[in-house]
């Protein structure tokens, strides 16, 4: 087994996962050229992602520790973006098997009654893959370790995307579907906390922004290609290079931010035939059923409030890793995805800009020390995918160990990577947790359909 393992890792994810999309893809009955198509797609994707990731390791890690040399900063966790912790996730021994393996979780948990998502949304696969690959490395190259971490995560997101559905389908208005994506719903219970904590302050509910007017006077500032070009330059005058490498920075930062969304555009196109076939046949199998489709929040992610808030916080947050105590993580590559915060806050915060923003500041000050205490696994597991593969994507610059704030600063993967830390007593918890949450939602579930029943008597 050992041996099946490293040889499909060795193939690398550009070459592993268009065989693996290409077979999943005929066995829910796509026809061969189709399932084919989809899985070229998804391997021209990581071929991109490892040039553009090579565009930032190459060329800003000596303007990065000329800072810290200059302000004696300790910022020496290099953010490698997700598309570094997608490398990690798919060239693992975990990540080899993760789609068919969360796939049975599902169809178990939705013939227990334990959730009502079908997840389709198979590129975000990748977040479990990466807890999973991290608890890998960490236990020793465990791997019943690796896919009890992956599926807990699993586990967890499938229930709260059933709970947060209802509120996500009203406030977006698209009914059936939720959104099991653990980096978004990790976000969800500081939405809860900090929006009832604000709502008790006498008026606070009434200081709303439109989100619609701010967005038009960001104007041209606002778009990802100027943020990038700026964030790059500024890094080459704070490394006080010459005017030719400044704006040099400034392009390639710009080039980043603005390839990522559309290397994942390849995804998206390579994915949405599986995505289509598998939904089809999840409205034949439970057919008079209320059945949630789990699709990306890349769906929601245009909504004027996240524009808004994403933009205002991505200079924030670069001031808040120069200035916390105790962090060491730049956010750079990791900028591309600030968007990817707010998709299961604003129904809760009710699109209210002031209040996402507050939601948005929190998270990410925890979330930088999530990402720096997670640093030395992070880099372990890379530098073992590196040695085993060479992916570029998952190469961290010599001096630097590596980070993520793309589900590095999750609040599910942090929790789950420490129960991991505490071997069995943290399994046990963990175990515990997800235990409670599928009989919480399986109630849940029993109770609706009752009422449906009745309703229909």
């Amino acid at each position: 087994m050992g041996q099946i393992f490293s040889y499909i890792i060795a193939l690398g994810a550009s070459v592993m996962m268009p065989i693996i999309f290409t077979i999943i893809g005929m066995c829910i009955g796509m026809k061969f050229s189709k399932a084919l198509k989809s899985g070229l797609f998804v391997g021209v994707g990581f071929v991109g992602l490892g040039v553009v990731t090579a565009l930032l390791t190459t060329n800003f890690d000596n303007p990065l520790k000329a800072i810290s040399d200059l302000y004696h900063l300790q910022l020496n966790v290099f953010d490698m973006g997700w598309p570094a912790a997608a490398a990690v996730a798919y060239n693992t021994a975990v990540g080899a098997l993760i789609i068919p393996v969360c796939l049975g979780v599902n169809l178990l948990m939705l013939i227990t009654k334990t959730t009502r998502t079908v997840n389709i949304d198979l590129w975000n696969y990748w977040h479990f893959a990466f807890i999973g690959a991290v608890a890998y490395f960490v236990t020793g190259e465990n791997l019943a370790w690796g896919y009890f971490a992956a599926i807990i995560c699993y586990v967890i997101t499938l229930v709260c995307a059933d709970l947060t559905a209802e509120k996500f389908q009203k406030y977006y208005d698209l009914n059936g579907i939720s959104i099991p994506q653990p980096f978004c719903q990790s976000f969800m219970p500081f939405a809860i906390i900090i929006n009832k904590v604000l709502d008790k302050i006498p008026g606070f509910s009434k200081l709303d922004i439109d989100a619609e007017g701010m967005k038009k006077k960001f104007g041209v500032i606002g778009e990802p290609l100027v943020l990038g070009v700026i964030v790059g330059m500024l890094i080459g005058w704070a490394a006080q290079l010459d005017i030719k490498k400044i704006l040099f920075l400034g392009i390639t930062m710009g080039a980043v931010m603005e390839l990522i969304p559309r290397i994942t555009s390849l995804f998206i196109e390579g994915l949405k035939p599986i995505s289509e076939k598998t939904s089809e046949l999840v409205k034949s199998k439970f057919n008079g059923k209320k059945v949630h489709i789990g699709m990306s929040p890349a769906l929601v992610i245009g909504h004027p409030t996240t524009l808004v808030a994403s933009v205002i916080l991505i200079p924030v947050s670069l001031a808040l890793a120069v200035f916390l105590p105790g962090n060491q993580f730049l956010p750079l590559a990791s900028l591309a995805g600030m968007f990817y915060l707010f998709p299961m806050v604003l129904p809760f915060t009710k699109g209210n800009v002031l209040k996402t923003l507050i939601v948005g500041l929190v998270t990410l000050i925890i979330g930088l020390y999530f990402v720096t205490d997670m640093a030395p696994d992070f880099t372990l597991a890379a530098n073992n995918v590196y040695a085993e593969t060479h992916d570029p994507a998952a190469r961290i610059p010599e001096g630097f160990s590596g980070g993520a704030l793309d589900f590095a600063s999750s609040f599910f993967g942090w929790t789950i990577y420490r129960g991991i830390k505490l071997s069995y007593l943290g399994g046990a918890l963990l175990t515990l947790v997800a235990i409670a949450l599928m009989l919480i939602n399986r109630r849940a579930i029993i109770r609706s359909e009752k009422a449906a029943k009745e309703t229909s008597m």
